[in-house]
Formats: structure tokens, sequence, C-alpha cells
């Protein structure tokens, strides 16, 4: 996928917030629904699309109940109204939303636009909320993201030994605590190995365990790893880091199911799912005789790669706003929103430390933000930020969708060098929309 500044479309965007996006043209019938309006909501956008917005989202108590309606009507933008509308699950939400219209390029209202997020719900008497473990920890909507979380309902149902590859920080734990979740085995233990973190002959006593005697301090029997986990999930962590010798151990383990402690001789039958994951490019190891063929091949017997997040940019507006619920909820706040060149800063930045690094940074921001809106200047220093104008600040607050989009055309404008016929053909408009948005959002060099 490429980034942002070299592909920019404003349905990807839309369809990128995190918080519910929905379009009525001047009939008041329903243009866009976006995948978070769907998923808030419990509606399919099929279902919608094309039809009358009746009431969709209602306001308790108003004359007028469709605030997209009343927009129409008004041509009257509304800004941060509190409404209440039910879901398809039954779930009474408390929504905040706000409205604005859309116009042509003469400037005649051709529809309205609601852009909402949930602040409260309530479930009706007697139900629970649906236990959804596969995507407990796992968050994401990008294409090869998608393909992933696709294939862990089947694997998670078989005994298959998965290798998660990819760089630190992309997820690799959260892919492997699911596959466990959602497998017969969920109910059993799930016990994680960081490989990396032990020296060599700590590591294999961790793995199998002792007898008395086996070594110096080696003062009473220890059960290993594997036998914590039997009848459930071991998940071995920075798995190219494992000596030759205890390699051939962990074969062993694969192919027999049976080990002995170390010290002793006596073999151990034991029922365990194996799933490792690396961040090492284990074919070079092996070529370069640092780790086994046969032990790669019965690892690696499905293999998921995990991609870096910069490659999945689109996910980022998603990510954000589930660890915002995760720190509000952890530092007692309501943190709801990101500003759109925060946002912008935060799509662009290359996360050499990935979804890790993301985390840190959002945490970062709640700690340092005393409002509700997350701020350019509550980021870390270390990641560059762009300094907001006073243009900057009156779009935000009016038009967010429209702050976004001007902070986007002045970075493709700086990749560009400011030439108008390069900049044009990479957001995909041509060079007089280029013009009119320049005009409009006030942007000079």
């Amino acid at each position: 996928m490429q980034e942002i500044p070299y592909t920019f479309n404003p349905e990807w965007l839309l369809n990128s917030f995190p918080e519910g996006i929905i379009a009525l043209n001047s009939d008041q019938k329903i243009l866009f629904v976006n995948p978070s309006a769907e998923s808030l909501l419990g509606i399919s956008k099929k279902d919608f699309v094309g039809k009358r917005c009746s009431h969709l989202i209602e306001v308790e108590g108003a004359e007028q109940k469709c605030l997209l309606e009343r927009t129409l009507q008004t041509e009257e933008p509304l800004t941060q109204i509190e409404s209440k509308c039910q879901n398809k699950q039954g779930e009474k939400l408390v929504l905040r939303s706000s409205t604005f219209m859309l116009k042509d390029e003469h400037d005649k209202s051709v529809g309205a636009v609601i852009q909402f997020r949930v602040i409260s719900s309530e479930r009706p008497a007697g139900e629970t909320a649906p236990k959804n473990l596969l995507f407990d920890k796992v968050v994401g909507k990008n294409p090869r993201m998608l393909e992933i979380y696709n294939l862990i309902p089947g694997l998670a149902r078989t005994k298959s030994t998965v290798l998660i590859e990819g760089e630190s920080g992309t997820g690799k734990e959260s892919i492997a605590h699911a596959l466990h979740s959602n497998s017969p085995r969920r109910e059993k233990p799930y016990v994680r190995v960081n490989c990396g973190a032990l020296a060599e002959g700590i590591l294999e006593s961790e793995l199998f365990g002792h007898v008395k005697g086996a070594y110096t301090g080696a003062i009473s029997n220890k059960q290993g790893r594997f036998e914590l986990a039997h009848e459930g999930t071991i998940f071995l962590d920075e798995i190219g880091d494992v000596s030759l010798s205890t390699q051939v151990k962990l074969l062993r383990v694969l192919q027999e199911e049976e080990f002995e402690r170390v010290g002793d001789t006596k073999p151990i039958k034991v029922d365990v799912r194996v799933i490792a994951a690396t961040n090492k490019d284990l074919k070079k190891a092996m070529d370069n005789g640092q780790f086994r063929q046969d032990l790669y091949y019965r690892l690696r017997v499905v293999p998921i790669t995990l991609p870096p997040l910069r490659e999945r940019r689109d996910d980022i507006p998603l990510l954000i706003n589930h660890f915002m619920k995760v720190f509000n909820q952890e530092m007692e706040k309501n943190v709801e929103q990101v500003s759109p060149q925060t946002m912008s800063t935060l799509i662009n930045y290359e996360y050499p430390g990935n979804i890790r690094e993301l985390e840190n940074i959002i945490e970062h921001a709640l700690v340092l933000c005393n409002g509700n809106i997350i701020l350019p200047e509550h980021l870390p220093r270390d990641i560059q930020i762009r300094k907001s104008d006073h243009v900057d600040r009156a779009i935000s607050r009016e038009h967010p969708l429209e702050a976004m989009e001007r902070e986007l055309i002045i970075q493709v404008l700086n990749q560009c060098n400011w030439n108008f016929k390069e900049t044009s053909e990479k957001l995909r408009i041509s060079r007089t929309t280029l013009w009119r948005k320049m005009k409009d959002y006030h942007i000079v060099k």
C-alpha cells in the first residue's frame, strides 16, 4: 500500500475515520456510510445507501428529529449535539454529533454530512455484551490484516503449528493470543516464553524443567513451560534467538510430543499447541547455519506475516481510537478527539517501533492532554510536528474533514515542491480543483 501523500483518496480517508460518517443528498437519501458508522449503529450500508434517512439518528425530544434532515432544511451546521438512538442490536446509544453542508463547485448545497461518536451505550436489561474474543486485542481493517483476521477462526480450531513473522511491535503476541482464545483450548493454559530474554542454559530449564541436582542450584524438581502448557498453547516469542542445541529438543517435542527434564532420562508426554514468533529472517539464519532447516519447516506449517504499521496506515486512526479508549479508562479521562493536524502527523510518521510505539505515543499524549482533544503539542518531541496557523484552527473547529483534506494537500504540495501539475496527479484531481481547494483553504506558499 502506498503512503497517503502519494495517493490521497477522499473515500479512503472517510473509511479510515474512527468516527461514524453518514452523508445525504439534497433529496434526503443516504449517499455514503463509512465502516465505523456501520459498526457503531449495527447496520449494513447496503441496506441504507439510496434510502431516506428516516430518523437514523434521532434527538430525543426535538421537534425535528433527524439531525441530517434538520441541517438540510436550515442549511445551518450543528456542532457537538448529543443525541440518542438504538442500534440494530438493541443497544441504546448516546452520540455526540456534528453536521455540515455538502456544496458543489458553485457553492450550491447538494447534501449534508454527519460525523458522530458514541459517548455511552446501554444494553437491554438481561442482555450481556457478546464476547468477541478474536478482536479483543486485534484492531484494523487494512486488506492485508483482514486476510489474517479471516484466517484466524479456522486456524484456531486446529492444532497446526503457526509461525508469526514481523518486525518488533507489529502485534505478533496479539495474533497468538487470538488463536488461543478462539480455540478449543481456550479454557486451558496459555504460556508465553520470551526465548530471547533468557540465556541458553536457563532457557532449556525454563522450557523443559529440571530434576533436583541437575546442576548447581537445582535444589528441587521444577516443571518446565511445556508441562505447564499441557492441553493448552505455548507461545515461543523470539524463536530466532534459540541456540542450536535447544532447537534439537524443540524439534523432538514437535515431532514426538515428548521431552525429558534437564538431568533426567524419563520421557514426559505432552499435548501442546505451539505458536512461534520472530522478528528475524529465519531463512537467512538457516542459510548461515544458525537455525535448523527441519525445525524451520516444522514451525512454519502455517506462516503468518504481519506488515509493519507504515504499510497499513489506513489502520492508524482505528488504532488511535482503540488506544484512546484504553488509556481513557486507565487514567479516568475523557479525551474524545484527535485534532486533524495531529492525525495527519500520526498518519505520516514512520513508526520504527510499529503498533507498540503508537500505543506509547497515545499514552504520552493522554498524560499531557488536560482537555478532550489531542493537539500536536501533546505528542512526544521527537515526532516532527507541523505547526498550525489561524486558518488551520478555524477550519478544524467548523469542518474537521476539510481540515484533514487541507493538511494532506499541503503535504503533497511540499512533496512535489509546489509543482501543481504533479500535485494534482498524485491527488488524482484536476488542476482546476486543486487551485479551487487552495483558494478555499487559504493555502499559500
